[in-house]
């Protein structure tokens, strides 16, 4: 492409493909590409899409998003269309057949090849470095890549490969760099942060990077995405309760409650493993926020499994809770299985788990009357300045909305809470 030309990045999928779409974006900007980050304009000369292909919503809004550009690059509107990630690795030959307007497709793991079709020239000692594309005082970092577990359901092993995970060293070079560039909320996220330094230290050393971080004092907040239920490491919620840095907030997915769903869905847990670890969390962390997400509607799950699920998140109080439907991945061990139960039948019972969580929601946000919590400030909406907690993850969890003057955004505040919603709460500048 050439110095001074221009490159629009549309970025599909998780925060992981984020900070993967944000190396590329940092790596061309240093070969004197002028970046764009998901805007509409015309006439740039290289299109870069990041893709996603988990499940079947995902692969069908990559598929709409290639055959846009595909139409606009056909019109002249603009010039390559290049694209990579998820949907790109696991169908390239497919895609390559019938989508002949791309000019090139990549793997999950091929950013240098991607760098030089868009004729850059990939810098080795700068893959620390990212062209950030969230606020600036807020981003992620991946600290490791790929899967080892073997869930029935999931195609990311297959995609992502095994887990290889990064070193120490280089996750705190990368720390630095973005601490460095304004950010004071670290969000530290893989596909599976529990199993962090099996493979590259022979143990888990999730809790040891997680000090390392913390003591380095680079950030007021970091926050924990994607644990896994299987041998979690309980030393971490020790070191949660002491570090006012690390913030009370676990992401968790759990997906099920009955032992026979979950022995089928190859968790590597059990209804009472899970219901003990859920305890150790309440009794070490008891101010926590606990977000979890379930599937409905797996093959075998009859109205007794469900109800099972239905009792269990009654129960335990979740304070944030995502539903999602089964659906069928070719090549899992569960597209071995019937897919026995009926859309419409997955439909309604995920409906009653969301209004049964709402009403979770709604008494948990109720609690917080009064109360004055720490706040991060995200930005502006019409009259309300919108904040989050510890408690909540950006994009995903509560905001809370406050009135006031003198707030800048990017900045913590304490906020007296007001008032209420269901996934929503109002606060206004304490003193």
């Amino acid at each position: 492409m050439g110095k001074e030309k221009k490159l629009l990045v549309v970025n599909l999928g998780c925060s992981k493909n984020l900070v993967d779409s944000e190396v590329i974006m940092r790596q061309a900007e240093l070969s004197g590409i002028d970046v764009r980050f998901e805007s509409a304009e015309e006439g740039v000369d290289a299109v870069l899409i990041n893709t996603c292909g988990f499940i079947a919503d995902a692969k069908e809004e990559s598929i709409d998003t290639i055959m846009n550009f595909a139409e606009a690059k056909t019109e002249g509107m603009i010039g390559k269309l290049f694209v990579m990630g998820c949907l790109s690795q696991r169908y390239r030959n497919l895609l390559t057949q019938e989508i002949p307007e791309v000019d090139a497709f990549f793997g999950v793991d091929e950013f240098k090849n991607v760098v030089q079709a868009l004729d850059g020239k990939w810098q080795a000692d700068k893959t620390h470095e990212r062209c950030l594309t969230t606020p600036s005082h807020y981003a992620y970092l991946k600290i490791a890549e790929g899967c080892d577990r073997k869930c029935s359901f999931c195609a990311i092993p297959m995609i992502r490969g095994k887990h290889i995970s990064r070193s120490m060293e280089d996750i705190l070079k990368e720390a630095k760099y973005l601490s460095n560039h304004g950010v004071k909320e670290l969000i530290l996220i893989s596909q599976d942060l529990t199993y962090y330094g099996v493979d590259l230290y022979k143990k888990q050393m999730l809790t040891e990077l997680v000090r390392l971080l913390s003591d380095s004092n680079l950030f007021e907040w970091i926050r924990l995405h994607y644990t896994y239920p299987t041998a979690f490491p309980l030393d971490l919620l020790d070191l949660m309760r002491k570090r006012e840095n690390i913030c009370n907030y676990i992401d968790i997915p759990l997906q099920h409650i009955s032992t026979k769903i979950l022995k089928s869905m190859k968790r590597g847990i059990d209804k009472q493993g899970t219901e003990q670890l859920m305890r150790a969390f309440r009794e070490k962390l008891p101010g926590a926020a606990v977000r979890t997400a379930f599937i409905v509607g797996y093959p075998g799950e009859t109205e007794k499994e469900f109800n099972e699920l239905k009792k269990f998140i009654s129960e335990s109080n979740f304070e944030r809770v995502g539903i999602f439907l089964y659906s069928e991945e070719e090549n899992t061990s569960a597209a071995l299985l019937k897919d026995n139960v009926p859309e419409d039948i997955k439909e309604e019972r995920m409906e009653e788990i969301m209004e049964l969580q709402q009403e979770i929601s709604l008494k948990l946000n109720q609690q917080k009357g009064g109360l004055t919590l720490k706040c991060l400030i995200d930005r502006k909406e019409g009259d309300f300045y919108v904040g989050r907690t510890e408690f909540d993850s950006p994009e995903v969890d509560n905001e809370v909305l406050i009135l006031g003057e003198g707030i800048e955004i990017g900045s913590f505040y304490n906020i007296k809470i007001t008032k209420a919603d269901f996934f929503d709460i109002f606060g206004e500048k304490a003193g």
